[in-house]
């Protein structure tokens, strides 16, 4: 056991404490002198730890940090004549290979920016589609890097539009042999499903020479939409990276004589089983990997649609599940699926976290996958065998006619839920007695209970929906976790947000969805505060050697200073915007999020996100270290090390600062 560990002190910050911990073996690239270091995936490294062994940034320096060079999402020299601006909720993060960033712009196209000053080094443009130039498309949060073991070509991998696109690493030119010149179409290739469109706003991974990506489908309703029971599929592809062929199709809604077919049954009114029309059930997060294994990871989502299910009555594989797959091949491993017949937007948000663990004294390669349901899923990355049990509970009942209920859900016994789960009155906010009381009338006023208490339909004059806890953004989320691969410890940022799921009468003529979600409107709380007790955004440390929570603390003061409580002595409440963690050699990096964009679904006093950058010693989730940044941080950050400096650049935006890549680095 390591002296650091040995020196773990008790935590108790909105938090709980455990026993020391072991050391286990380090996932990340070892240092060369300490002079370059790089950062060649979205979550550093293809097993998303999000870790860097970096150092020369610490406790005893992080205030020191200065910006060395800004940079916009949208460059000018990317820009040019167009009449564009910047999103002001940009979630993408650079990566670093040979001395260059290699971003997802502001015009959704493909750039490299020079390391140390933030430069555009080459842009790719897209070219003229049936004679029309080439229009913005979505940024994405990220693009991959590869580089051949068997000579000098590398890549950058990114998904364009609807296309899949391999341009050099050194150069910025397409690749005219890769796919049709130089690009693959993603809306072909889906067997015979036909697809007319196609989006995805997540990386891809690169696995042993072949790049696998998901798809991002609309699942947003509401009674005004046109909302139908048959949708695109979600499938997840893999795809030569030399080449752009289509290696493989993984069907996320099995098909007939494979497995999970069988837990897609016949809707009463239907003459057809619900495999053959249901969609979506799609991986819009990204993937993680165990190269020497060969396997991917993927967190896959809800079907259509979220909160109505009538149609697609069974369990629903491979739905809200983690599969693994053999890269090479699409077969799948194994599979874990979180939620039967998911009715609730539990979607797993994010790549699980591929670390090696020691439990009772035996070393486990295992995987990590936390949810937005506030578990954490632990694994045997070979087998799928759950390192502590997870237990099928009974869960609530419906009533919702036509609705088909699963009867039990996985419960996680190891580690403990990291956020609230289920809504009851004891769980209100009790600030003040006069804010009790509004709070509790407010909940009266909706159906209440456990974790997997289902949606109910909207009564006039009666009850206006369930209360869901965590709500659609989580516990966790798109942000994900991060993990030190030395300790076994993982770090997630959490979000404390209920949601209403309150089903009412589609109002659309063309709709073939009788019950659709109303809004995604959340509860509005006492005098725009929340409804439910603090904290609104933790960051928490699980050990996943002892499957416990190590500590728990609040990101942020929140909402302290409204009127209400302006006589009121409160710790840090925390607050709810959406971040994601770095992880260094001695320290937790998390920001405060963005201010605009998709945030909370609510409206709270004073907002969400804060400017404030700051570092957390992993151990204790002390804060050792704060600055101020020029705007919210809406993207995950990283670091690599050039010339033997240690960089942070971190993509930052507000609702008057178009999005920035920032980058901060101790004085010269």
């Amino acid at each position: 056991m390591t002296e650091r560990l040995q020196m773990c002190r008790r935590v108790s910050v909105w938090g709980m404490a455990l026993a020391p911990l072991v050391t286990v073996g380090v996932v990340a690239p070892a240092l060369s002198n300490a002079q370059t270091t790089e950062w060649r995936s979205y979550g550093g490294d293809v097993e998303g730890t999000k870790y860097s062994p970096l150092d020369q940034i610490d406790a005893g320096n992080f205030n020191e940090l200065e910006v060395v060079w800004r940079q916009s999402v949208l460059p000018d020299e990317v820009r040019g004549d167009r009449d564009l601006r910047a999103s002001v909720a940009a979630q993408n993060t650079p990566l670093m290979a040979n001395g260059r960033l290699y971003v997802s712009t502001g015009l959704g196209t493909i750039a490299a920016l020079d390391a140390t000053t933030g430069e555009v080094v080459w842009h790719d443009l897209p070219p003229d589609r049936d004679g029309e130039p080439f229009e913005r498309v979505r940024q994405t949060r990220g693009v991959a890097y590869w580089d051949d073991p068997e000579g000098p070509d590398a890549r950058v991998i990114a998904v364009v539009g609807s296309y899949l696109v391999a341009v050099n690493a050194e150069t910025g030119a397409r690749y005219p042999d890769f796919g049709d010149g130089g690009e693959v179409d993603l809306t072909q290739g889906f067997d015979d499903r036909e697809v007319d469109t196609f989006g995805w706003g997540s990386p891809p991974i690169v696995v042993n020479d072949v790049v696998v990506i998901g798809s991002a489908i609309s699942d947003i309703t509401n009674p005004r939409m046109p909302a139908m029971r048959v949708g695109p599929p979600g499938d997840v592809r893999g795809f030569d990276v030399r080449t752009g062929e289509q290696l493989w199709n993984f069907h996320t809604v099995p098909r007939e004589g494979e497995v999970g077919n069988e837990t897609w049954l016949t809707a009463p009114d239907q003459d057809r089983a619900s495999w053959e029309y249901t969609g979506n059930t799609n991986m819009w997060a990204w993937a993680s990997a165990d190269e020497e294994l060969g396997y991917v990871y993927v967190p896959l989502s809800t079907p259509t649609n979220d909160y109505y299910g009538g149609y697609r009555p069974g369990d629903n594989l491979f739905a809200e599940s983690i599969v693994c797959l053999d890269a090479r091949t699409g077969q799948r491993v194994w599979h874990f699926q979180a939620v039967h017949h998911g009715i609730w937007d539990y979607d797993f948000p994010a790549a699980p976290n591929v670390v090696d663990i020691e439990v009772n004294g035996q070393t486990i390669e295992a995987v990590a996958a936390v949810s937005k349901q506030a578990f954490t899923y632990v694994f045997d990355r070979r087998t799928g065998q759950p390192v502590w049990p997870i237990e099928e509970r009974p869960v609530p009942p419906g009533d919702v006619p036509g609705e088909w209920y699963a009867p039990t859900q996985p419960f996680p016994t190891k580690p403990p839920p990291f956020s609230q789960q289920g809504t009851s009155a004891d769980d209100l906010i009790d600030f003040t007695p006069a804010l009790r009381r509004e709070a509790l009338e407010i909940f009266n006023r909706h159906v209440s209970g456990p974790l997997f208490t289902p949606p109910t339909i909207i009564e006039e004059g009666g009850t206006q929906g369930t209360l869901l806890m965590p709500g659609v953004v989580g516990g966790a989320d798109w942000g994900g976790a991060g993990v030190d691969p030395e300790t076994g410890i993982l770090y997630v940022p959490s979000v404390h947000s209920e949601s209403v799921l309150g089903l009412v009468e589609s109002e659309h003529p063309e709709s073939d969805m009788r019950l659709v979600l109303n809004s995604l409107a959340a509860v509005e709380g006492p005098q725009e505060l929340p409804l439910f007790k603090p904290p609104y955004g933790s960051l928490v440390a699980i050990d996943l050697n002892a499957g416990d929570i190590l500590w728990s603390v609040p990101n942020g003061g929140g909402p302290r200073d409204h009127p209400a409580l302006r006589d009121v002595e409160l710790p840090w409440l925390g607050q709810p915007g959406r971040v994601s963690p770095l992880v260094t050699k001695s320290l937790v990096l998390l920001g405060e999020g963005g201010n605009a964009g998709v945030i909370v679904m609510r409206e709270l006093w004073g907002g969400a996100g804060g400017k404030k950058l700051r570092a957390y010693d992993k151990m204790t989730g002390e804060i050792v270290g704060e600055i101020e940044l020029p705007g919210g941080t809406t993207a995950a950050p990283m670091t690599y090390m050039v010339d033997g400096r240690q960089y942070i650049v971190v993509t930052v935006g507000w609702e008057d600062l178009p999005s920035e890549y920032v980058a901060l680095a101790l004085p010269e």
